[in-house]
């Protein structure tokens, strides 16, 4: 059998540095950060100037980035204290780095054969609690994945919008233009223009909460929270012999104050499901008025079923005709060798585009990518020039 290589230590750095550049709100995806690590590959990597400019050339891609990277590079790279200041409540428009969510590397300075120092870095805990299954954490890691969790955006699919919003280019808006020329002595200088506006899909996320979904009902429930208070066009329901909406219940920034709020809203946690009655009563009551049109649904449940399986597919076909895109998100697909054959999961399938799994975070975030339009109907990442996308 042969010997598993470790990755090397370089390339454990540039993860975790990428991870606080995201944190700081940098966007240096996984493949900017791989063309990173060939730059450094190509110079000396003991020289901090040769990994300044080529973090610098493979991970920023706008001048505003400029003063995030080189903050996070003295953070991240030669050990400087992060300021302590008191930080606002966060919005959708703002990221920060937190000490809590993000560990860099751990540094330690060594005498080499030639008497030279030689900087190792070790691999961040955090990444490794990234691929650890809910059902195997910790109280205390269940914490630490709440805090990354609140990082996560739950933005959908964006659509094209009847409504025109103000643009550089496009269609001529005459009222604007003849607005602004009262301004000049009626001479129309600057026209103005206006094209149809791009807006997020409504996000409707289905969680089972019954007995089987015990390991994973909480950690699911806090990642359908990071998407509703994000202010998005988001609705949360919880699955199991009744159907309850927690959108309200999941609209407050505190954390734990929303889980226990929507804890207490749901009345049958941890009992029996009974998905394709629940699912119908969803599509009766709230889907076919308007919450599924044009919408991802998004279902997290391990498709075990104690009502009728028929049911449950003549409501998932409905589902499908409505929405833009069905997601069904089932922990249990991690374990090797897993096959749908449960009854519901069998019934459920042929009417769903994306079928992924949600046992860790990791899987989490691909979640979001393929709510965002990122992943493709196959379950594979859609690139262009290399890169992950959003599709319009």
């Amino acid at each position: 059998m042969a010997e598993a290589v470790s990755p090397p230590p370089m390339l454990n750095a540039a993860v975790t540095f990428g991870r606080v550049l995201r944190r700081a709100g940098l966007a240096a995806g996984p493949d900017r950060v791989v063309e990173f690590v060939r730059a450094v590959e190509e110079l000396d990597v003991t020289s901090r100037e040769d990994v300044y400019w080529a973090g610098r050339v493979t991970l920023c891609s706008h001048p505003e980035d400029l003063e995030i990277y080189d903050r996070a590079f003295r953070l991240f790279w030669d050990g400087e204290e992060p300021p302590r200041i008191v930080s606002p409540p966060k919005t959708r428009f703002s990221m920060s780095v937190t000490e809590d969510s993000v560990q860099p590397a751990k540094k330690t300075v060594e005498k080499g054969e030639q008497g030279d120092e030689a900087v190792r870095l070790r691999y961040s805990p955090v990444d490794l609690l990234r691929k650890k299954d809910f059902a195997d954490c910790t109280p205390e890691e269940f914490a630490e994945l709440h805090r990354l969790m609140a990082d996560l955006r739950l933005s959908g699919e964006l659509r094209r919008s009847r409504r025109l919003g103000p643009a550089p280019r496009g269609r001529r808006d005459a009222r604007r233009t003849l607005r602004a020329a009262l301004r000049t002595g009626g001479e129309p200088i600057r026209h103005r223009y206006r094209k149809a506006r791009d807006l997020p899909r409504r996000v409707v996320l289905l969680c089972d909460v019954s007995g089987s979904m015990a390991s994973y009902s909480r950690a699911l429930l806090r990642f359908m929270h990071a998407g509703v208070a994000t202010g998005d066009p988001v609705e949360a329901f919880v699955l199991g012999t009744r159907l309850t909406r927690v959108t309200r219940e999941l609209a407050t920034h505190d954390p734990d104050r929303a889980l226990k709020e929507a804890s207490r809203a749901v009345e049958d946690w941890s009992g029996g499901t009974r998905l394709g009655d629940t699912i119908k009563e969803f599509v009766d009551r709230w889907g076919q008025r308007g919450m599924a049109r044009g919408a991802v649904v998004v279902i997290l449940s391990d498709g075990w079923d104690r009502g009728d399986v028929e049911v449950l597919a003549e409501q998932m076909q409905r589902i499908q005709r409505l929405a833009h895109r069905v997601i069904w998100v089932n922990p249990l697909k991690a374990a090797p060798g897993y096959q749908p054959i449960a009854r519901g999961m069998a019934a459920a399938l042929p009417h769903v585009d994306v079928f992924l799994s949600g046992h860790n975070f990791e899987s989490l975030e691909e979640l979001a990518r393929a709510i965002s339009g990122a992943v493709g109907r196959d379950g594979n990442t859609i690139r262009e020039n290399g890169y992950p996308v959003r599709r319009a």
